[in-house]
């Protein structure tokens, strides 16, 4: 049996310094994006997955994105007094996540193209798999400066180097989670161990993503939108 995760945890925590004035009265997932907050354009990818559990993760600036959420049934795991990061931020969700794999999505990104999470959910394969992330070819990224994360084999396992951009989508098992000392970390340590052990596993996504992480990316997402509507 494929065991196809049945819960997901959005990461909404961070500061969004880059982001400047916008982000200075609210977070980040609340800029507006074609008239919509950014993190509804991620639940415009959880809401077909029929998923059990939706979480998210809060610290800054938590009141009017918790207010927002729970309009739309996501259960809210607030980090304070101090932010967790990703790897911290997730182990303090599973008491409401539920054991086992889980999906994670950051909510500072547009898809244009296929449901990434559709795409994880096809492809996982637990019994090879401790990982598997949703990455993007330079070409296909929207107004991400940065340089790639990964290689992926034609095997679909994973290595490190400039190849393709990690997307912030994936599939993860959450044991290892556990083993870690720090109360904040990122997932990178946990997917250092992954890589160690040939179990971290890449899917490429061949549409098209658009990173949000500043001003000048917002009309690029939002021609990118406009484009698809077309």
């Amino acid at each position: 049996m494929r065991d196809t995760p049945t819960s997901i945890m959005l990461f909404a925590a961070g500061f969004g310094t880059r982001m400047g004035n916008l982000t200075a009265e609210q977070p980040k997932p609340m800029v507006p994006v074609a008239g919509r907050p950014l993190v509804d354009h991620a639940l415009d990818q959880v809401s077909p997955m029929g998923f059990e559990k939706v979480v998210a993760n809060l610290h800054y600036k938590p009141d009017v994105l918790a207010a927002h959420l729970s309009q739309h049934g996501v259960i809210l795991s607030r980090e304070s007094p101090d932010i967790l990061e990703t790897g911290g931020g997730l182990r303090a969700a599973l008491p409401y996540l539920g054991g086992g794999p889980v999906f994670t999505m950051n909510t500072d990104a547009i898809w244009v193209g296929s449901n990434p999470l559709q795409a994880l959910s096809q492809a996982w394969e637990p019994d090879s798999m401790d990982a598997l992330l949703m990455c993007v070819s330079p070409e296909n990224a929207v107004g991400h400066s940065g340089a790639g994360d990964f290689f992926l084999a034609g095997s679909g396992r994973l290595s490190r180097g400039k190849g393709l951009i990690y997307s912030g989508a994936q599939i993860i098992k959450t044991d290892m989670l556990h083993d870690v000392p720090q109360a904040a970390f990122s997932l990178n340590i946990v997917w250092e161990e992954m890589l160690k052990h040939q179990r971290l596993f890449g899917l490429e996504y061949h549409g098209k993503w658009c990173d949000v992480g500043q001003p000048e990316s917002i009309p690029l997402a939002e021609a990118a939108l406009t484009a698809r509507n077309v």
